[in-house]
């Protein structure tokens, strides 16, 4: 309760200083000046805005204080912060701008350093084309989808109930029915908040199947059943691994299982909650393959894919290879970044363990094009895609559509406290603490998530009609152009090019090195035939 001390306090000198009048009756300064800050703090905690000042009434204005200086103290925190990323800044700046409705221009120019090594740029056309329309969709579901889904270009990526709070969940589903778009439920299953929200789903599934699990954490084909046929729930997400801690299970302790994550996950009370690091129901590509097909029937023909990480490469080439033994093709692939993540994990893993997005996105696509089966399926890219700029790159490096974390939870007011891990979210997005989640008012919250969708999606549709082009997915590398050293720039043509159709099956050597890994996978295991 330290963070309600200042209204305490004030409180207390409030009544200390109406004794005092007794004596003096200059003390009723002083009671002007503390029942002031008391009537302050109560407004604070009642308001339905401001998150920080709901949990930190009267000391939460210090915050917007330093926010209303900022442009005179930036060059100083720029100085003395190196080693924090342009995003963390600029970045939030832009979502929260976006979230809230207000306007989102800047005078004086760029903001970036243009003759930096890597400062990248859009082309535009000398005919621009005027967009109107800026709902963008993505037809996702192949020939064995019976239930096709039409998802937004720009979705909500997988954050679980647990890590996030009820409400934080609630305020995100709701932002998401009301502007069409996908919410994937993350590991932690569907929750009731999931469902009271009623927007679009991408129910997630980890190696510990919560939501459709036997007591000994298998897989439970019939719970799995009754939870996909639910109508809310539009796509089935096989997880693999995730960027911020690839190749790493996890421990819920069963001191922090609420009875809520215990419903929503189909786990007792009273006992620590495991997810492995790797699946129990499948050990090879085949095995994988066959155990997608599985959960495409007994969802009633929904689109089944599966989101990883990129690890070993030659490993996602034998995934590929078991797609053209079987015939079984997942409806899409989400591939998601190391740089993404937006709860807590061991500092080396989300260092230095996975690969970037862009690289990893590049990869997938080519290899799926190499072995002719890009165009039977959807690519879907999550890892840091906040603005317009974002999402027409890796739409243009060959992504269909981008999911998003970190961008949703700074609408709903994340100020990356990097307190996730602590149960002590200041603004109640990431914690179980209900005195804090009750900071963050669903209503408000869950309109400036549906803003800020909105609103990107608007500006992509401005700078996909400034590049001459009708929709984002037509997008391409040529499209793209960074700064190479001090002088030269190249095209994402040059840097992150599209390989021919079937160069792979058709044994056609390439200068980056796919087709002497691709001769080292095999659809019956992850091993090589020789050490990679």
């Amino acid at each position: 309760m330290t963070r309600y001390s200042l209204l305490f306090a004030a409180a207390a000198l409030t009544v200390l200083s109406l004794i005092g009048l007794i004596w003096s009756g200059w003390m009723s300064v002083l009671v002007v000046v503390f029942a002031a800050l008391t009537a302050l703090g109560i407004y604070d905690v009642m308001q339905p805005d401001h998150a920080i000042l709901r949990n930190y009434p009267i000391m939460g204005h210090l915050r917007f204080l330093f926010e209303g200086i900022r442009p005179e103290i930036r060059q100083y925190l720029l100085e003395a912060d190196q080693d924090e990323e342009p995003f963390s800044r600029d970045q939030r700046s832009l979502v929260y701008q976006r979230a809230k409705g207000v306007e989102d221009k800047r005078p004086f120019g760029t903001q970036k350093r243009v003759y930096d090594s890597g400062y990248e740029w859009i082309t535009h056309s000398m005919a621009p084309k005027h967009i109107a329309d800026h709902d963008f969709r993505v037809h996702i579901g192949g020939p064995d989808c019976k239930q096709p889904y039409d998802a937004s270009i720009y979705n909500i990526s997988a954050m679980s109930f647990g890590s996030l709070s009820g409400n934080a969940i609630l305020a995100l589903n709701k932002g998401a029915q009301k502007g069409g778009f996908a919410h994937d439920t993350g590991e932690g299953s569907i929750s009731r908040y999931h469902r009271e929200g009623g927007g679009d789903l991408i129910w997630e599934l980890g190696s510990g199947y919560y939501g459709c699990r036997t007591p000994e954490g298998r897989f439970d084909a019939e719970k799995f059943s009754q939870q996909a046929s639910n109508p809310q729930v539009k796509m089935i997400e096989l997880k693999l691994s995730q960027g911020a801690k690839p190749g790493h299970g996890g421990v819920l302790p069963a001191s922090k299982i609420t009875p809520e994550i215990a419903e929503a996950r189909g786990i007792p009370m009273g006992a620590d909650c495991v997810s492995p690091a790797a699946h129990p129901e499948f050990s090879t590509p085949i095995e994988l393959m066959q155990f997608i097909g599985k959960l495409r029937e007994h969802s009633g023909g929904k689109p089944v894919g599966f989101k990883l990480c990129i690890g070993h490469r030659r490993e996602f080439m034998c995934i590929v290879r078991a797609m053209l033994e079987t015939d079984i093709v997942p409806d899409f692939i989400v591939i998601d970044g190391k740089e993404g993540g937006t709860g807590a994990a061991p500092l080396e893993f989300a260092n230095h363990v996975g690969m970037p997005l862009i690289e990893g996105l590049t990869f997938a696509h080519n290899t799926l094009r190499g072995a002719g089966l890009r165009d039977r399926l959807k690519i879907g890219a999550s890892g840091k895609i906040v603005s317009s700029f974002n999402m027409a790159k890796i739409l243009a490096l060959g992504a269909d559509w981008a999911n998003s974390a970190r961008g949703y939870m700074f609408a709903i007011g994340c100020i990356q406290a990097q307190a996730c891990h602590t149960n002590h979210c200041p603004v109640g997005v990431a914690t179980q603490d209900p005195m804090r989640a009750r900071a963050l008012v669903v209503p408000d919250k869950a309109e400036r998530v549906y803003r800020f969708h909105k609103n990107t999606l608007k500006a992509l549709a401005e700078m996909t009609g400034a590049a001459g082009l009708s929709h984002p997915n037509d997008f391409r590398p040529h499209h793209l152009l960074m700064r190479e050293g001090d002088c030269n720039m190249v095209t994402g043509e040059e840097v992150h090019p599209y390989l021919p159709d079937g160069f792979l099956l058709r044994d056609e050597e390439d200068k980056y090195g796919y087709l002497e890994r691709w001769k080292r996978s095999r659809a019956e295991s992850f091993a090589p035939f020789d050490a990679e």
